[in-house]
């Protein structure tokens, strides 16, 4: 198990640009199953999870080549039906959460998938119900068999119909989408997910000749086509690095520059750090965070304490709470943090508090932070990371901290952060993997 010894106190100074967004490329290596052709994609971070997809995809028989450092070529015209029945395939499937979005392009395409319960964060109960269901209502049969611990899925003949989702699921949303845009008829989609990362899945799906209809809104409409040819597509880049960097910058006090961050795709991001106190500047498709030794916490019109929670699209990311709360340990004033989508994700404020920050963790979903402006720092610490979200708020306080940190289990950063330690070192930061 790889570690990080992080040297707190150094103020970064400097440019980073933002890897292609993890979530996004998950969803994108998926849909190369659905056409024989080539589909090149730009832009593919050099992460753990990406990378155990794409020797996946390999294993499964797509043909892989990679044309430049971020940029790889697809083509899927000669899959293995057979590898995927066995246990090889089904027990790397269980190490990896976007695995799940192979059922899509697998039964649209061939009629047939088998999957095992997929992994990933340790972040609470992940349900399938919203893939698996809609897939279901598009004409396939899912069957669960105990002995293997495996689902196996079979159609013949996939057909459009109307379903509203119970949860607006982004993997859901796209699986669901991966396996109409290949079924007769139309397929209607309310209560879809409308994450940039699944608008980029459908533009995407549209240049390969699918008839996809309201994207960007949470209705979509899918006129099913016979087949689909390949394309070139390029990943936006990930926003919750960009998030990540300006927490960050405001924990260290430094003044940095985020490159090409595709601002209009950040959504709310950058006005929930504000509410934190954080002066920001859109300079181009740049984000420009000065240097701040204070910033401060803001309240509601009425005085009452700020509280930010997290909610889908067009609402704050699930992914940057626990960035924003290890932020707000060093804002002057107190915030309620309410994570709503996943009751373990807060559990690891426990190694905050040890580090000196005053956290009240109410439930598994509330946690109440009251700042030190600056007045007093975090100590270094000892920590294991739960989850890639958790890992990198970590790394953020003991960045910020007197004394030395150490942070194990990084293989979880790894799944989501691109050499994550060579380009904070090159802005002024001191972590060590040891």
């Amino acid at each position: 198990m790889a570690s990080f010894v992080i040297e707190g106190g150094h103020k970064l100074h400097g440019e980073i640009t933002p890897q292609g967004a993890k979530n996004e490329v998950l969803q994108i290596l998926c849909a190369t199953l659905l056409t024989s052709e080539e589909v090149i994609v730009n832009n593919i971070p050099d992460i753990l999870d990406v990378n155990n997809l794409i020797q996946l995809l390999r294993e499964m028989g797509v043909k892989v080549s990679k044309l430049g450092e971020s940029t790889y070529s697809f083509k899927a015209d000669e899959v293995d039906l057979n590898y995927l029945q066995s246990d090889e395939f089904l027990k790397k499937c269980s190490s990896l959460r976007g695995s799940v979005m192979l059922v899509g392009p697998m039964v649209a395409r061939f009629g047939q998938a088998m999957i095992s319960k997929p992994g990933g964060d340790k972040i609470g109960r992940r349900r399938l119900d919203t893939h698996f269901i809609g897939i279901q209502k598009l004409g396939a049969d899912f069957k669960y068999d105990a002995e293997r611990g495996v689902y196996r899925i079979t159609a013949n003949g996939l057909k459009g119909t109307y379903m509203l989702l119970d949860e607006a699921s982004v993997t859901g949303t796209a699986n669901i989408v991966m396996t109409a845009v290949l079924a007769k008829g139309k397929t209607t989609i309310y209560n879809a997910a409308c994450e940039p990362y699944l608008q980029q899945l459908c533009k995407m799906l549209n240049a390969m000749g699918a008839r996809i209809s309201g994207i960007a809104s949470n209705l979509l409409t899918i006129e099913g086509v016979e087949s689909l040819g390949g394309c070139t597509h390029t990943v936006l880049p990930d926003m919750i690095e960009v998030g990540s960097f300006i927490g960050m910058a405001a924990m260290t006090g430094s003044e940095i520059t985020i490159k090409n961050v595709s601002f209009e795709n950040l959504g709310i991001i950058p006005d929930a750090f504000r509410r934190l106190g954080i002066k920001m500047e859109q300079r181009g498709d740049d984000l420009y965070i000065p240097e701040q030794e204070h910033y401060q916490i803001e309240s509601f019109m009425d005085g009452s304490i700020m509280t930010i929670a997290d909610a889908p699209w067009p609402g704050l990311t699930p992914d940057l709470l626990s960035v924003i709360l290890v932020v707000a340990t060093q804002a002057k004033g107190s915030v309620l943090i309410h994570q709503k989508m996943f009751e373990s994700r807060l559990f690891f404020v426990d190694k905050l508090i040890d580090m000196g920050a005053q956290i009240i963790l109410c439930d598994p979903h509330r946690a109440v932070v009251i700042g030190h402006d600056h007045n007093f720092h975090l100590r270094g610490g000892n920590m294991v990371s739960p989850d890639i979200r958790a890992g990198i708020a970590m790394l953020i306080a003991a960045m910020s901290a007197e004394g030395c940190s150490r942070i194990h289990n990084i293989e979880q950063i790894d799944r989501g952060y691109q050499n994550i330690e060579q380009r904070l070192n090159a802005l002024g930061a001191r972590i060590t993997r040891i």
